[in-house]
């Protein structure tokens, strides 16, 4: 054991995870990595061919906090020898395969966490100087009649083992790979040594039985010729393959949820909670994934709220937005107003020192999971993060007119309470009349876009949604307020027709029933019940709007 050579902390760590109330077994991401390191061809009866093992180079490239370090320790306390993990694999999915045990504790495996320093590190120098050092020290401890020196190459001591040893080889584990290139006191004379490192360390060497690799950003960023191109990179939204191994599926979610509702004394979370807040990623394969750090928070926690954002500063959403706000301020609009936009990210070929249009800008939203990427569009994915987008539009002046906008937002919500249709009517006007991406709109979801931003205040008090099933039909929005004795809100919208017509239609279609209980229960929502009819005439050269509210319930008592 050492250091990095059969690391007993990976072994720890996973014991940790294994033991937490809302585990995900995702261990069976292990039978997609036994032919990388399995040697023999095996051959199919039927057809005579023969399948070979596959390429043993693996990178995973995932936004932070999606479950890349949890899984990175689940493989080294698999394989590693030096440990016996068996109790803990024996409960999980992978135990079912007839190789299992035949892996299990079987391989040396070299585990390096990349994002830890030296003390009081300043250079580039005492940090990879820290790494060789380590490593060197584990491969004397373990290897200590061959003649590994003080000033060797690593790789060198590596193929000392492999030639003297009888072929023995390694199975690598490097988590955070991109870590170094981020830190202040790294020079691009530093990061390119660090490329050509890796590549000494990894790239055809026999003692490498197979390397897993996990970080943010593109291997391809940081190798622009052929040091790291040994890898298949695995990104979210480009390649299919390992998709459902990071982040949380709604099958998974389900499983949780229902554990939650079984261990929780007072469960105040619902499932359409979970959705809302922490769905809205999208895999290459068409699977939506949820957040798995915020999905374990708000369970552990029995409340909703913003877990993973709350894990980097606002200043880093606007980071992104202010690198060139004119380029992007009307498509973040349009996005806050759940309109996707088209975005060319393919290749996701943008880091933080990069970000000059709105291509690469969108490409590293996305990158850090700020925003989803799915068919040549991108779009805000949830609740927790469109809560970070709001406060961006409403706290930055450099938004121009969305900001203005939105800062009214507050005052619509007050005047919608208080039945100010002249105030109210004055705010769409004004909305419709600045320079925002939808000057004109000619049908309901164009209208619809308006609202979001005039109600974007609403956000703090609310849950909203839109074209939400309700009595005999859908409404274009529903409020469902976050104290239940608070004012509901119940939106349809009108074009070419008049405010009474829509509120009509709240009405005959009994949209209010969806605030009321089941038959023979109290109703959850006590407070009042607000019909808003909204209208506008496209033909109208003056953009005249009609705003009209109807309380169809009042407080109950």
């Amino acid at each position: 054991m050492g250091v990095y050579l059969n690391d007993p902390g990976a072994y720890g760590l996973f014991q940790e995870d294994v033991s937490l109330t809302y585990y995900v077994d995702k261990s069976e991401i292990i039978k997609e990595l036994i032919p990388l390191i399995e040697l023999k061809r095996n051959t199919d009866k039927k057809t005579g061919t023969g399948k070979g093992k596959e390429p043993k180079y693996v990178a995973i490239t995932r936004p932070r906090r999606f479950g890349k370090t949890v899984i990175a320790n689940m493989i080294a306390a698999y394989f590693e020898k030096g440990v016996d993990s068996h109790e803990e694999f024996d409960t999980l999915k992978v135990s079912a395969y007839p190789w299992y045990k035949n892996h299990l504790n079987q391989h040396n495996v070299i585990r390096i966490v990349f994002n830890e320093m030296p003390r009081e590190c300043t250079s580039y120098a005492q940090y990879i100087n820290r790494i060789q050092t380590l490593l060197l020290d584990d491969l004397t401890m373990a290897y200590p009649n061959l003649k590994i020196r003080e000033t060797d190459a690593v790789w060198d001591a590596l193929k000392k083992v492999y030639t003297y040893c009888n072929g023995e080889k390694f199975i690598f584990v490097l988590d955070e790979w991109d870590y170094i290139y981020h830190q202040n006191f790294v020079t691009d004379a530093d990061k390119a040594n660090f490329t050509k490192f890796l590549s000494n360390l990894l790239k055809d060497k026999a003692y490498v039985e197979m390397a897993y690799m996990t970080g943010i950003l593109p291997i391809s960023k940081y190798s622009s010729g052929s040091e790291l191109n040994m890898f298949f990179e695995y990104s979210m939204a480009t390649r299919k393959k390992y998709s459902q191994y990071f982040g949380f599926t709604d099958e998974e979610v389900d499983v949780l949820y229902q554990k939650y509702l079984q261990t929780e004394q007072n469960p105040k979370i619902t499932r359409e909670g979970l959705e809302q807040w922490y769905d809205g990623y999208q895999t290459a394969g068409g699977k939506k994934i949820y957040n798995p750090r915020s999905v374990v928070g708000a369970l552990s926690d029995n409340e909703l709220g913003s877990y993973w954002t709350s894990s980097g500063p606002y200043d880093e959403v606007f980071y992104y937005i202010g690198a060139n706000t004119d380029a992007v301020k009307d498509d973040v609009a349009l996005m806050v107003a759940d309109n996707p936009v088209p975005a060319r990210v393919q290749e996701y070929a943008a880091t933080s020192m990069e970000l000059k249009t709105k291509d690469q800008i969108f490409s590293a939203m996305v990158v850090y999971g700020f925003l989803n990427y799915d068919n040549g569009y991108v779009s805000i994915p949830n609740k927790e993060l469109m809560d970070k987008f709001a406060e961006v539009v409403q706290r930055e002046p450099s938004m121009g007119n969305v900001y203005k906008l939105t800062k009214e937002s507050g005052r619509m919500l007050a005047a919608t309470k208080a039945g100010d249709t002249a105030t109210m009517t004055e705010l769409m006007e004004y909305a419709h009349n600045t320079h925002s991406p939808l000057q004109l709109y000619n049908d309901e979801a164009e209208l619809a876009s308006i609202i979001k931003w005039v109600y974007l205040k609403a956000l703090d008090f609310y849950r909203i949604e839109r074209e939400d099933k309700a009595g005999v039909g859908y409404v274009d929005f529903i409020f469902y307020p976050f104290i239940k004795s608070d004012d509901a809100i119940i939106i349809e919208l009108k074009v070419n027709h008049t405010a009474e017509e829509a509120i009509r239609q709240i009405k005959d279609r009994q949209y209010a029933l969806r605030f009321e209980g089941k038959f023979g229960e109290n109703p959850e929502y006590t407070g009042r019940i607000l019909a808003v009819g909204i209208a506008y005439n496209k033909n109208d050269e003056n953009k005249r709007h009609e705003c009209k509210v109807e309380v169809l319930r009042e407080r109950l008592k």
